[in-house]
């Protein structure tokens, strides 16, 4: 089965629909993030963030995941997500020192 909503790796597009799923503080940084360009270390950061909070590596065609959408999946991993929105956050800041690293060659 093909969905139309299903990419690879988590898509940029899925950013502004995650605005509610959590606290305020996360919604300030969906605010945040989607008012940049999607080259921006900050953009970079978040999908990878989202990339490992929502297994985006492990997915296949075949997966329910899959199944449901990338909309559906990211929603999803926010909202079971156990943690506060500052242990998001700190997630967040994670993303933006492995992909500064990376992008530096370190």
């Amino acid at each position: 089965m093909y969905n139309e909503d299903t990419e690879i790796l988590f898509p940029s597009r899925v950013i502004p629909s995650l605005k509610g799923m959590h606290g305020q503080e996360f919604d300030n940084l969906i605010d945040e993030v989607d008012s940049k360009g999607q080259d921006t270390i900050e953009h970079i950061g978040f999908v990878y963030m989202m990339v490992k909070l929502g297994g985006c590596a492990t997915c296949n065609a075949d997966s329910f995941r899959a199944l449901k959408g990338c909309t559906q999946c990211a929603k999803q991993t926010i909202k079971r997500y156990r943690g506060n929105d500052t242990e998001l956050l700190r997630s967040y800041a994670e993303a933006i020192h492995d992909v500064e690293a990376y992008f530096s060659g370190g």
